[in-house]
């Protein structure tokens, strides 16, 4: 399809307004200027219509402005729209029974509620800290849980979301996350490279760094995010898991962005076979509403009265949004989610063969990442291909973003059709075969 001429006259005067009052921090990728969106389909202020497979970053899993979502809204807005986290209201305490009934827990659980992904990480660090009397904490190099100071001292996927805010929080140790696509310790005979990462924790940073005796949690994301949509090996959770068991460790997993569903169940983590101790949750969570929650084992949620709060916490319109999400999620879009992602990730290894600037594919479910490289032999990221591949399809209708050094994240609604995916990715590889021309020549 030929491309759109973009940004509108109507985008362009609402951007030079946003430059003139608005905080130049946003990372904003591409001149889309929302107006409406229906399901997976978005349109802009000058009329373009577009294909989102980024999904506000994975956060309108029921699709935009699901109508039981809407009505959810405006049912509770009539009612109450703020009463404080000083009161109670039975809208909270029902998301938080529902999260209990859906928690990867084998026994109870209990929600601490916040308003964004990062807060649930800072509550996160604060509960585990309480909890074990503790101090010290492992991340992942490719992380990303948010830009407050406490969880962007775990964040490590681009230096600049540190630059001159140092110093950080302190008792964070990073180590590799692993990718089977770019391994970095070496394995012994027989062993996995999970296993591998798991023995590097074990015999280099807890008997060389960090005491274990004096390390609180090890915060991860089950599949990496902004670091490239990694998915770590089998054998590794398993390994983790009985690592933190030996030292008694908590296994926090920040399941942010790859919550809700979006794997084809309800916590990535549930892929793996284990459970964690703590999840952090936001994104999906609402369908757009801002709301975010720490999950734990009911035991470790310790702490006394006024130890932390805030005063949006459990916010009526965000639960009601919550609680009508999760039931459209739990009805027919977590099976959707595993069916469609099945089906995008065999046509995207179709699509790899034809390409070879694509140098892997991987994910679960609806979280899809696509890596580009200047050659397969040498994995050499093929960052400015990347840009042009984001640039070019969404000047064709299609939203994508990129992350990690040369990923492309595939992120649409968990509502998504078959056929959506097949006009998605026409686009995609469309605007892969006009990047490769560009940059091959």
């Amino acid at each position: 399809m030929p491309p759109y001429q973009l940004p509108g006259p109507n985008a362009k005067a609402i951007i030079a307004r946003d430059r003139a009052h608005i905080s130049p921090s946003y990372p904003r990728g591409y001149p889309f200027v929302m107006d409406h969106g229906k399901g997976t389909e978005v349109w802009d202020v000058d009329g373009n219509r577009f294909l989102d497979f980024a999904a506000g970053i994975a956060v309108v899993s029921t699709g935009h402005s699901h109508p039981k979502v809407v009505k959810a809204i405006q049912d509770q807005a009539e009612q109450f729209i703020h009463i404080s986290s000083d009161y109670y209201h039975e809208t909270w305490v029902r998301l938080a029974e529902k999260l209990d009934e859906i928690s990867p827990f084998e026994g109870k659980a209990s929600s601490f509620m916040t308003n964004s992904g990062t807060e649930a990480v800072e509550a996160a660090i604060k509960l585990s800290r309480y909890h074990t009397r503790r101090s010290q904490f492992i991340g992942f190099l490719g992380a990303f849980h948010g830009r407050t100071l406490g969880a962007v001292s775990f964040t490590a996927s681009k230096s600049e979301y540190k630059g001159r805010f140092f110093p950080m929080m302190n008792g964070v140790v990073h180590v590799p996350f692993p990718d089977p696509y770019r391994p970095v310790i070496a394995r012994r005979k027989g062993e996995g490279y999970g296993e591998a990462v798991v023995r590097y924790i074990e015999k280099e940073i807890l008997s060389r760094i960090l005491p274990p005796d004096e390390l609180a949690g090890i915060l991860i994301e089950p599949i990496q995010g902004e670091g490239g949509y990694i998915v770590p090996p089998p054998d590794f959770f398993p390994a983790l898991r009985t690592l933190c068991d030996k030292y008694e460790i908590l296994l926090i997993a920040d399941e942010v962005q790859s919550g809700m569903g979006r794997t084809g169940k309800w916590w990535a983590i549930e892929n793996f076979g284990v459970e964690p101790d703590i999840i952090t949750s936001a994104k999906g969570i609402a369908s757009g509403m801002p709301l975010g929650a720490m999950i734990t084992r009911k035991e470790i949620m310790s702490w006394p009265k006024g130890s932390h709060g805030n005063t949006f916490g459990g916010n009526p319109i965000s639960c009601a949004a919550s609680i009508a999400t999760i039931k459209l999620i739990q009805e027919a879009f977590m099976q959707n989610a595993r069916e469609v992602g099945e089906y995008a990730l065999d046509a995207l290894a179709e699509i790899r063969v034809r390409h070879p600037s694509i140098g892997d594919v991987r994910g679960i479910g609806m979280m899809i990442g696509v890596e580009f490289v200047k050659d397969r032999e040498s994995k050499v990221h093929a960052v400015k291909l990347r840009d042009e591949v984001v640039n070019l399809a969404f000047e064709r209708g299609l939203l994508t973003l990129g992350c990690g050094q040369s990923t492309i994240r595939l992120s649409p609604p968990l509502s998504t059709t078959i056929s959506e995916v097949d006009d998605a990715l026409r686009i995609f590889e469309e605007a892969i075969t006009l990047a490769e021309a560009k940059h091959h020549k």
